[in-house]
């Protein structure tokens, strides 16, 4: 089962590499592996840190993207630093949904929530809350539900730079665990700005 899951967003990921004509580099295939892994093996819980400019959240985008189109009824939220940085995830994701002939079915007729902030792609009735949303650390997430929560670059010299910004920092992170489906996926990316960087207690392992 994982095998053929995998071998999904393997297919999905060159097949996107090949109409932007480009081959999918060997590590990129590494990222979407050890992202599959987080979200079909317990605790669901992931930390991905790669080297700067290695394409880690080109792929986070493209795993996203393939995880509605096998499970639309997923909730995706995207956390970042600020909101302008979880803005071009969803956009980057909302770009992919439009331009891969296998996710066509998901695109709604009338885009009532259709942004950079926001997408909702066609799903089971009843579900209140959009495919995809982004926010910054400090904004409202209060009452939002998520089955996936990408934090992607939460840590940056504007929110780690002092020890007070740290602890507010990781204060802020408890509450994804109240936000966060009972057995939904948290994966972390990005890079260590500090030696007491948060990302040490990211880390299942």
């Amino acid at each position: 089962m994982k095998h053929a899951m995998i071998t999904e967003f393997y297919n999905f990921l060159d097949e996107w590499n090949a109409i932007l004509n480009l081959t999918t580099p060997a590590h990129h295939r590494q990222i979407m592996e050890f992202l599959v892994s987080v979200l079909e093996s317990s605790p669901h819980r992931g930390l991905l840190m790669a080297f700067r400019h290695s394409g880690k959240s080109t792929v986070v985008g493209i795993f996203a993207a393939c995880v509605l189109l096998m499970r639309p009824e997923t909730r995706i939220l995207i956390l970042s630093a600020e909101n302008s940085l979880a803005s071009r995830m969803v956009s980057h994701i909302r770009h992919i949904l439009e331009n891969h002939p296998r996710c066509s079915d998901l695109i709604p007729q009338t885009k009532k929530e259709w942004a950079s902030g926001r997408i909702t792609v066609n799903r089971p009735i009843g579900i209140r809350e959009p495919s995809v949303i982004c926010q910054g650390i400090h904004g409202n997430i209060t009452g939002m539900r998520a089955d996936l929560i990408i934090c992607d670059d939460i840590e940056v010299p504007n929110t780690s730079n002092t020890a007070q910004k740290r602890a507010t920092l990781r204060e802020r992170l408890r509450e994804l665990d109240f936000i966060l489906s009972p057995t939904g996926t948290m994966i972390y990316i990005g890079t260590p700005h500090t030696m007491d960087t948060i990302y040490r207690t990211c880390d299942p392992d």
